[in-house]
């Protein structure tokens, strides 16, 4: 049933003021100091948290029981606590579907019912046929923990690759499954991470790339690093498995493999580090004994992999056009001056391309908005193809050959909406579209723009009520990114739409370090240049007050990994301006980020500590060591999970031990520390509300 928003805002504001007439000074964990100093370049660091980066000790986990007990304790005593969580599970409890795909005569897709912790994966005859439960991932832990995290399908759609991610792991466990009988074949493939996987046409196995099994307890803190491709034979243990590329004098390099639709080549990306500059090596599949060649070196640029006609490989890349274009690569005379432009660079960024017979299907984004445009495989124009409304689209997925292909519509208020296209004759039919407990038409999204400290104009995507009146009495909330070229662009989410049907205000600022407007945009907020990124953020939430969305009382920050840094660097730089603070699995000692899973690959975007000429600017920003003692911060609730090995939960830790002691008034500053989940990717459903419900009702206590 629809609860009227005027009596939700009412109760909020109510509860709200009931629990600050009781409010108390806060008690919390006594954490030990330990004399650990570290000399960077001739610089002395100390670093007396440093024994809480031991997430498996007895002692660590006391300090996280305790400081958990701290933190429930806490939000049990917030009476908009559980009338959020109930809005939530409202909102959440709607039919969500993934887009289909058809492989041989069998379409396959994800589908949950609401409330399900985790997507189960259907197949069916057509898209109107009956289903039938293929992989359902909710069967396998008592806890919802266990995820279905990919899957490729044989070109006939007999067989199914699909990937398992325990308790929020980066690591992968591939098997095998007969789509016919629904019974695994036996084939496990262990320890892969960062990697696709790519079927031989024959279906008679599968190209990846994995990591060495780590040591006993080191599963989720020790350095990745030395990734080997293989080839996995269908039916053979994994110790046969054939090597297929390793690069001991390069092991920082990752290699992602996939096979062109008629299965002439195997095209391996390779890699090195999050920044998106790759090469690219192919292996004719027709002779076994063939080498591996080099098609594209020299890590200048990104090359992905669109698609192929004969001996002609086709690549979107940002080399030589920032703002990325397709290029044609002939493998026989693959050299540069012979590689032929297809599409050119625009004003807007090209986010991915498609190839469907001889039409290219691109995805570009303008002000962080979608278009998608089409070309005849000469790159000259079709014309531009219409969406629905104004939001982002995804999908566009297929074999070359296909005579269909779907694609995704959403907005901070829409749902995804799944639609189908004929590749034929251009009908566009609305497939499935989710009926969700919200009145949509309340809402109104705009956008503004800041003017960030050196002048560069810096994109607001708002989403607010109606009736909300701007007179700066709004509690909003600023969420943003910054950083790997990451494009922010507008979607659903349920705990979103929660947040401003209850008359919040939610903004999301497209800074730089993103992908927002091409690869100078990013590289504008990258090592030396990363201040930008908080200077953007910080000139977004003057904006929203200058404008009487909201006042620094009233608003709140909030931001994951990248994200999480983001709102650490912030709140420590200008702590007046914000009256709550939502770091989420953040990177807060970026001194030694790099030293555990795959933080070395953040390198090529912060710098490093182990560079002379970075070691000043990654100490003028990094949360943990610009916390000042006898400051007031404003109410801040750290969250992170107890197997994130993407960012280690010792980032998170330190800076709330830190934080807790530098704190000089009575604001909150609190850590959530989940168990059995990670970094984000997988977690359950019910997970995702019982956080949310407290993150909100955290904030609606503190932007008083």
């Amino acid at each position: 049933m629809f609860v009227l928003p005027s009596l939700l805002l009412t109760l909020f504001f109510q509860t709200s003021l009931h629990a600050q007439d009781s409010a108390r000074p806060m008690k919390y964990p006594e954490t030990k100091t330990t004399d650990v100093n570290d000399e960077y370049h001739g610089r002395k660091v100390a670093d007396p948290y440093r024994w809480l980066e031991d997430t498996e000790s007895e002692a660590t986990a006391a300090w996280v029981t305790a400081q958990n007990e701290v933190t429930q304790a806490y939000l049990d005593t917030l009476p908009s606590r559980a009338p959020m969580r109930e809005r939530l599970q409202r909102l959440w409890n709607y039919e969500r579907y993934g887009l289909p795909r058809r492989r041989g005569e069998t379409y396959f897709y994800t589908h949950n019912d609401g409330l399900q912790d985790q997507d189960v994966l259907y197949k069916a005859d057509s898209l109107d046929a009956p289903r039938a439960v293929l992989i359902d991932p909710n069967t396998l832990s008592d806890d919802g923990t266990v995820a279905l995290a990919g899957t490729a399908v044989t070109d006939d759609g007999k067989l199914i690759a699909y990937a398992l991610a325990d308790g929020g792991s980066d690591w992968r466990t591939w098997k095998v499954r007969n789509v016919e009988t629904g019974e695994d074949t036996g084939d496990v493939v262990q320890w892969v991470k960062f990697s696709s996987i790519a079927w031989m046409p024959d279906a008679s196995g599968f190209f990846y790339s994995r990591y060495s099994e780590p040591v006993d307890g080191g599963e989720l803190t020790a350095t990745n690093e030395n990734q080997r491709m293989y080839f996995h034979a269908l039916g053979t243990p994994q110790a046969d498995d054939r090597l297929i590329l390793e690069r001991p004098d390069h092991p920082k390099w990752g290699f992602s493999p996939a096979v062109t639709d008629d299965g002439r080549y195997l095209i391996i990306q390779n890699w090195k580090g999050s920044e998106p500059k790759s090469q690219v090596f192919v292996k004719d599949l027709r002779n076994a004994d063939s080498p591996i060649q080099d098609l594209i070196t020299g890590f200048d640029a990104e090359y992905e992999w669109v698609g192929s006609v004969d001996d002609t490989l086709y690549f979107m890349t940002d080399h030589e056009a920032p703002r990325r274009r397709v290029i044609a690569v002939d493998t026989n005379a693959p050299q540069r001056e012979n590689w032929v432009e297809v599409i050119a660079e625009t004003e807007d960024v090209i986010e991915s391309v498609s190839l469907f017979g001889e039409t290219f299907y691109a995805v570009t984004l303008h002000d962080a908005r979608s278009k998608v445009s089409r070309y005849r495989i000469n790159g000259s124009s079709i014309g531009e193809f219409t969406l629905p409304a104004v939001g982002s689209v995804g999908g566009f997925g297929g074999r070359q050959d296909a005579k269909e292909t779907f694609y995704s519509f959403t907005n901070y208020v829409t749902p995804s909406a799944i639609y189908r296209l004929d590749l034929t004759t251009g009908e566009n039919s609305l497939w499935k579209t989710p009926k969700i407990d919200l009145e949509v038409d309340d809402f109104i999204t705009e956008q503004l723009f800041a003017t960030s400290k050196d002048g560069t104009k810096v994109p607001i995507i708002v989403t607010r009520r109606k009736d909300s009146q701007l007179d700066g009495s709004n509690k909003t909330l600023l969420y943003a990114y910054g950083g790997f070229n990451i494009s922010l662009t507008p979607s659903f989410s349920p705990a979103n739409a929660a947040w401003v049907d209850a008359g919040g205000i939610y903004a999301v600022a497209n800074l730089r370090g993103g992908g927002e407007y091409g690869r100078e945009w990013h590289e504008a907020g990258m090592r030396l240049g990363k201040q930008n990124v908080f200077d953007d953020f910080i000139a977004a939430a003057e904006h929203l007050i200058d404008q009487k969305y909201t006042q620094s009382k009233h608003l709140g920050i909030r931001g994951g990994s990248n994200g999480g840094l983001l709102v650490g660097a912030v709140m420590t730089q200008r702590p007046e301006l914000f009256g709550a603070c939502l770091p989420a699995v953040g990177v807060m000692d970026m001194l030694r980020f790099q030293k555990f899973t795959i933080g070395w690959a953040w390198v090529a975007e912060f710098g490093s500590s182990d560079e002379a000429d970075q070691i000043d600017n990654l100490l003028s920003y990094s949360p943990l060591h610009n916390l000042k003692p006898g400051t007031c911060y404003p109410a801040t609730l750290i969250t992170t999970a107890d197997r994130d090995d993407r960012v280690v939960p010792g980032h998170s830790f330190k800076f709330a031990a830190a934080l807790q002691a530098a704190q000089s008034c009575d604001h909150p500053t609190l850590i959530r520390i989940e168990t059995r989940a990670g970094h984000g990717a997988g977690t359950p459903v019910s997970k995702r509300i019982d956080e949310y419900a407290d993150l909100w009702a955290f904030l609606i206590e503190n932007l008083k």
